[in-house]
């Protein structure tokens, strides 16, 4: 049976195949192990405490895609695809998918709303990832 991952690459699609690179994933289970760490710090402000964990999710998520052998076109295509990367399900990937909305509002129009409940989850969600990719 194909990948399903497969299904979703080539021109003009949400993923290209490109060959796994062992110190780019390295760097961002580093990078995200750090911010995921750091996200759960009750000393830092609630909105950079969602900064440092979705960033974290990103870049676990980004190396789980790039371990397939896969770039994504599009930022929110790593929380998408967890079902095939990870086989994690929507109870994770719908709240990463929520907090990528959440990011966009405050990069782009400067409308950031998070509440603890909602940084709790992210964290929560971020936690799996990392446990499913080993870390």
């Amino acid at each position: 049976m194909a990948d399903p991952l497969d299904n979703l690459a080539g021109p003009g699609k949400a993923l290209r195949a490109e060959a796994p690179d062992a110190a780019e994933t390295a760097g961002l289970l580093r990078s995200g192990m750090a911010r995921l760490k750091d996200a759960g710090n009750t000393a830092l402000s609630i909105e950079s405490r969602f900064d440092l964990a979705y960033n974290a999710a990103h870049a676990l998520c980004l190396a789980a895609l790039r371990r397939k052998g896969y770039r994504a076109s599009h930022r929110y295509i790593v929380f998408q695809v967890l079902p095939h990367t990870l086989g994690l399900g929507p109870e994770v990937w719908r709240v990463l998918d929520k907090c990528h909305n959440t990011r966009n509002l405050d990069e782009y129009e400067g409308l950031l709303d998070v509440d603890a409940n909602l940084v709790e989850a992210l964290v929560q969600a971020t936690r799996a990832v990392a446990d499913a990719l080993g870390e």
